[in-house]
Parts: C-alpha cells; sequence; structure tokens
C-alpha cells in the first residue's frame, strides 16, 4: 500500500482558519507574531484558559477592593470626610434643613477630635513625670513587700525577693516575645491579606464577569445602590454630576424600596435640571442598567415634582402566565351592571383588577392577533350574568370568536365584508333612535342596559361604500353615517344606560377618528407600533404620564393591555395602569355563555352571518402576487390578510410553506430572502384545475 506524505513547511501554521494571511515574503519576526498571536487566539478560545484568567482576576480584585474599602473606612473613622461628603450629598438634592444637621454634626466630631489631640499633647508633657512616680512607688511598694515577707521568715534575703520576680517575669516576657516575634512578622502581611480578601468578596468587588456565576448580579435584587448607579450611567450629564456629588449617599433620591406584586416599586427624586422625560425616554438604558429586560421596568410621574416612580419586576416574572379568570374557576359567580366591578385580570403588581363598566363607552385598541378579542369578549361574558343587560353585537372578523352570544345578544352580525359592515352601521343607528326614545320618557323612568359593542370597528371606518342617497357609510367626516352614529351614542347615550364599546386594531386618524376615540370613557391599549398610536389609543395625558403600550412586545405580550379610566383603579398619581388579563379561549367562554342563558328566559338572536369557508387560497396568492414574477412571503401574507382579514388574519409564514408545499410551490430564497415564485403558483392550480 502506497501512503502519500505531504510536508509542511515548518513556518507554516497547523490551522490556518483563523491565522492571519503571511506573504510569502514576510520575514521571520512577522511571521513569529503572526504564530504567536495564532497560540494566543488559540489560547483565548480554550474554556480552561478563561476559567483560570477569571478566578485570577476575581482573586485579585478581591484583595485590591477589599484593601480599599478598609482605606476607605479607616479614612473616614480618623477624618471629617465622611461629614463633608454628607454635605455635599445633601446639598446637591436640595435639602437644606439636612445639610445643617450634618454641619452641625461634622462640628462636634472635629471639636471631640481636638480636645483629644490636646489631651494627648498634654500627656506627652507630663509622660516624663507620670512614669518616674510609677516607678519609685512600685519601688516602694516591692520592698515594702520584700521587707514584710523577710520579717515573717526571719530571713533578711528575702527583702529583694518580690524585685526578683518582677524581673523574672519581665525577663521571661521577654523571651516568649523573641521566639513568637519572627513568626508572627512573617505571618502579619499573610493574614492582613486575608482579611482584605475576606471583605472583598463580601463586597463582591470584583467585576461581574470574573465572579461565580451563582453571585453575579445578572437579574438580581434591586438595592439602593444598584438603582443610583443606573441612573448615574443613563448619559444624563446633570445627574450624573448631581450623583457623583453625593458620593455614596446618592441613596437620598430614593424612597424605601417595596415589594409590590411579582416586583419592587420605588419613588426616584431628581436633581435640579434633570426632567422626567428625560429618563422616560431613556428606559430601555436604564432597564438594562438595572439588569432587566426593557418590558421588566415601567416608568410612571406621580403627583410630586421632579420625580419618577419605578416598578421593576422580578427578573422573568412578567413572562409567567396569570391565573384563570373567575369565570371560569366559580360557577356561581354574578353580575351587576350598576355596582358590579368585572374581574379582568392582574396588575403588574399582582393585584386583581376589576373593571366598572357602568354608563361607560369603551375602547380597546392593539395590533392585529394580541388578544383585544378575547380581553372585550371578557367582560361582555362577565356582564352576560346580569339579565338586564341587553347586547347588540357586531362582529367584523366574523370568525365564531362571538358565537356562543347567540341566545344572549338581541343582535348579532358577524361577517367580514362591506356589506356587513353596512349592517352593523345600521344597528349603530338603531341604538341611537332607542337612545333618542329612551330621552323622550317621562322622567324618573329607569331604563335597562343596551350595550352595543362594535369588534373590528376599523371596517365600518373605513367602509368605501354609499347608501342611496350617496351618504358613505365609512369615513370621518359629518356625512359618515356610522362615524355620526357613533358621535350621538358618545354624546347622550349614556344618560340613558346605551353605553358602545369598540374593538378595532392599529389604530390611525382614518380607521379611528379622533373625536370618536376621544368620547370613551374606558380607554384600553393593548401593544402598538409607535407613540403617537399609544395617543391615538389612550390621550396624550396618558402616555404623557407614563403609559407605553408602544414599549410591550408584540407577540409576547398578548392580552397585556394599558388602561386609562376612571372605572378601574389606578394607583394614585398616576394616569393609568398596565393589566394581563385573564385569557378564556373560546371552549371555556361557550360553557359560561352557557351558564349565564340560564339566567334569562331566553333571547331570540337575530343573526346574520357570510361564511368564510369558500375561500381559495391559491387563487388569492396568485392575486397578491399580482404580475409580481417572485414576491417575499411577508409581502404575500400581507397581501392575503389585506384581502381577507378574517380567513388570513392569523396566517403566518409557516401556515403558507405548508400549505403552498402540498401543492409543489412552496417558498425558496432569493437573493437571502424567501419568496413565492408566481410562476409555481400558476402551475400549481392547473395542474389542481387537471386533475
Amino acid at each position: 500500500m502506497t501512503v502519500a506524505l505531504i510536508k509542511t513547511p515548518p513556518d507554516a501554521p497547523a490551522d490556518t482558519q483563523d491565522a492571519p494571511t503571511i506573504p510569502a515574503s514576510s520575514t521571520r519576526p512577522e511571521r513569529r507574531r503572526a504564530r504567536y498571536l495564532r497560540i494566543a487566539k488559540a489560547a483565548l478560545a480554550d474554556e480552561r484558559v478563561r476559567t483560570t484568567g477569571r478566578l485570577i482576576v476575581r482573586h485579585g480584585s478581591y484583595v485590591l477592593g477589599g484593601t480599599r474599602v478598609v482605606t476607605r473606612r479607616t479614612w473616614e473613622g480618623r477624618t471629617a470626610s465622611r461629614y463633608e461628603r454628607m454635605i455635599r450629598a445633601a446639598e446637591a438634592a436640595g435639602l437644606l434643613e439636612e445639610v445643617k444637621e450634618w454641619e452641625a454634626r461634622g462640628h462636634q466630631f472635629r471639636a471631640a477630635r481636638h480636645r483629644r489631640r490636646m489631651d494627648m499633647l498634654q500627656l506627652a508633657l507630663n509622660a516624663p513625670k507620670a512614669i518616674a512616680s510609677a516607678t519609685v512607688g512600685t519601688g516602694g511598694v516591692l520592698l515594702m513587700l520584700g521587707v514584710l515577707l523577710a520579717w515573717a521568715n526571719h530571713d533578711i534575703t528575702d527583702v529583694l525577693a518580690p524585685l526578683e520576680a518582677v524581673i523574672e517575669l519581665v525577663r521571661w516576657a521577654a523571651l516568649i516575645a523573641g521566639i513568637v516575634w519572627g513568626p508572627a512578622l512573617t505571618a502579619t502581611p499573610w493574614i492582613a491579606l486575608a482579611a482584605v480578601w475576606a471583605i472583598g468578596q463580601q463586597r463582591h468587588t470584583a467585576p461581574q464577569w470574573a465572579l461565580p456565576v451563582q453571585v453575579r448580579d445578572v437579574g438580581g435584587p434591586i438595592t439602593p445602590s444598584v438603582v443610583v448607579t443606573a441612573f448615574r450611567d443613563l448619559g444624563i450629564s446633570a445627574l450624573r454630576k448631581s450623583i457623583e456629588a453625593m458620593g455614596d449617599v446618592g441613596a437620598a433620591m430614593l424612597s424605601p424600596i417595596v415589594i409590590a406584586g411579582c416586583g419592587v416599586e420605588l419613588d426616584v427624586t431628581l436633581p435640579t435640571g434633570v426632567s422626567t422625560e428625560e429618563i422616560q425616554q431613556r428606559r430601555k438604558k436604564l432597564a438594562e442598567n438595572l439588569n432587566r429586560h426593557e418590558h421588566e421596568v415601567f416608568i410612571n410621574i406621580p403627583e410630586a415634582a421632579r420625580t419618577v416612580r419605578l416598578w421593576i419586576a422580578d427578573s422573568g416574572a412578567l413572562d409567567e402566565p396569570i391565573g384563570p379568570s373567575p369565570l371560569v374557576t366559580d360557577p356561581d359567580v354574578r353580575a351587576e351592571y350598576k355596582t358590579g366591578r368585572a374581574p379582568w385580570g392582574q396588575s403588574l403588581r399582582g393585584d386583581a383588577v376589576a373593571l366598572s363598566v357602568y354608563q361607560r363607552h369603551m375602547l380597546i385598541t392593539g395590533l392585529s392577533n394580541q388578544g383585544k378579542t378575547a380581553s372585550l369578549r371578557a367582560i361582555a361574558l362577565w356582564l352576560a350574568f346580569d339579565p338586564t343587560v341587553e347586547f347588540w353585537i357586531g362582529d367584523l372578523k366574523g370568525i365564531g370568536d362571538w358565537r356562543m352570544f347567540m341566545g344572549l345578544a338581541a343582535v348579532l352580525i358577524e361577517g367580514p365584508t362591506d356589506e356587513h359592515a353596512c349592517a352593523v352601521t345600521e344597528m349603530v343607528e338603531a341604538a341611537v333612535k332607542e337612545m333618542e326614545t329612551r330621552l323622550q320618557a317621562p322622567a324618573g323612568t329607569v331604563h335597562d342596559p343596551l350595550v352595543v359593542i362594535v369588534d373590528e370597528a376599523q371596517v365600518a371606518f373605513m367602509n368605501p361604500l354609499k347608501d342611496d342617497n350617496k351618504l358613505p357609510y365609512g369615513g370621518k367626516k359629518a356625512t359618515s353615517r356610522y362615524f355620526m352614529a357613533c358621535r350621538r351614542l358618545h354624546n347622550q347615550g349614556r344618560a340613558v344606560n346605551v353605553t358602545l364599546w369598540q374593538g378595532t386594531q392599529d389604530p390611525t386618524d382614518e380607521n379611528l377618528p379622533k373625536l370618536v376615540r376621544e368620547g370613551a370613557h374606558t380607554r384600553a391599549s393593548l401593544v402598538v407600533g409607535t407613540e403617537s398610536q399609544a395617543k391615538m389609543a389612550l390621550g396624550d395625558k396618558a402616555v404623557d404620564g407614563g403609559a407605553a403600550p408602544h414599549l410591550l412586545r408584540q407577540g409576547l405580550d398578548k392580552g397585556t393591555v394599558v388602561v386609562a379610566s376612571d372605572g378601574i383603579q389606578i394607583p394614585a398619581g398616576e394616569a393609568s395602569i398596565t393589566v394581563r388579563t385573564h385569557f378564556i379561549d373560546t371552549d371555556p367562554a361557550k360553557e359560561i355563555a352557557e351558564r349565564a342563558k340560564q339566567l334569562r328566559n331566553g333571547v331570540a338572536t337575530v343573526h346574520r352571518l357570510e361564511a368564510v369557508q369558500d375561500v381559495d387560497p391559491l387563487a388569492d396568492i396568485l392575486a397578491a402576487l399580482g404580475k409580481t414574477p417572485r414576491m417575499r412571503t411577508q409581502d404575500v401574507l400581507h397581501g392575503l390578510r389585506t384581502r381577507n382579514e378574517a380567513y388570513y388574519g392569523e396566517w403566518k409564514y409557516g401556515d403558507l410553506k405548508e400549505f403552498l408545499e402540498g401543492f409543489g410551490a412552496e417558498p425558496h430564497k432569493s437573493e437571502g430572502v424567501m419568496v413565492v415564485d408566481r410562476k409555481k403558483v400558476i402551475d400549481a392550480i392547473a395542474d389542481r384545475d387537471a386533475a
């Protein structure tokens, strides 16, 4: 058997994957440096080397940090630097009374230190006389004892016995000191080193990356020093200078840190020259400085001037689901429209949150597929347990999300088409007529509640159809039938217990006019795309006060709503509250609706439904592609949703890929992105039709 041997030049690297390219004309020193660089990279890539490096840095930092702590303690114990630091901190915080108090304490410390120094000087002057007196006195006592001992023993030599005993004792003490002195002198530096190392370990003076994993402050507890450091490093010059001037007493900015549900809460009083708006704009950086994700830190503006209120979640706590709704767990649940409150979910602090709907118009908005319908439906399901409440419901998605209200609602319209939007408009106009009839009733007449619910209201606002009189059903002008019906209900409906609840997605001025959104008493928003949309949903005041639905995580914070309403208990000094709503799935919702029906004598529902099952996805995909030979899958999905939101609203990339794979037209990668090929879709349609 022949074996071919390939020889490697002596200066060539064994592994050239990460080695720099060396020209053939390079000198030997250059090649040597390249080899050393390659060896260094290999060493740094070895976990054993990194572990050893962390170990060396960690214990070295313990010694240096412990020495710094001991030195500082000693210096502060011997000087007035502590009082000077506290005075600077109080001045930076604008606490003039504390400035006076610390000045007085510093004066007392200096006076006491001066007295001690004067006493030491006087002691130095009196020391020779005191030593001489003590020596003569002690010698006299010892001689007196010797005389008494000689008298008792009848031996004159015993007169010096006490002096000899003391001299012997001194000799033994010197002997022992001579033996111990050498080892003690050798051991003292090591004992001191161990002491400062222990202090450094206790204070975790090493860098975070060098500390053991179990003690690293990653998502760890929130302490005053952690908060002050986080604010110092926000990148605000005035804030940094003020905190550095405070030194170790920057915690004077903070209120006590209290446990609040699955996190902690505290107020931070800002120094002069720093606005609350600057802090709000740096929420992400503040969260990262606190070792938290952005969604785990909430900033509100309380009534106190120059103050921000922080709620900081325990690391990962907001990713844990909350418990089931009481509507699911309590078979005896009841509702009362006027005095009751719907069990809606939990606040971030872990407290149960309930919502009053009495004579309040409601608006819930957010991006698609974030839990808007479920949040709105949960309130309606609770209210269904009050038999006096009548429901008129228009579901412009039309896929059965409100189907369980058959037999509960007097009117139920389901369907995504423009014709269904017209029917919903007429339903709202009928509610206006009912309102006007009630307004003309004799004074003192008690009216049962009528709740008009329009889900996916943006479809009604964007409806392009016109009636026989050329009046548009949709739009935001005074000629728009749906817009004007909503405005009239908002103006007078609550006086006679006729209220309008609307759910809409991705708010804009076109699909949610300003006058309509501002007519709602309860405004709630799930995640939205921008701050301007957040202001559309909740109003400028709530967003300026810290409400931030645009900072929620799309897909991860489903069902989490930011609410501005007087019908919900909002913490004092805040403009909104964030609620993690209970999710009630469709099947449990049907069971709850059946229990609610048992409290009623039966309701004959006027029902209009357009089936959405007769859909040809291949034809819709081809229509979405248009004349484009290849189109990104995300653009295809967007086109499908535009054509039929009710059917394709839940489609993801995986759904599109799985469907097309069944026809051999699966997406493929082109120029780094996944695309759908128009020719493949045409061939798939041809093959299907031929089959």
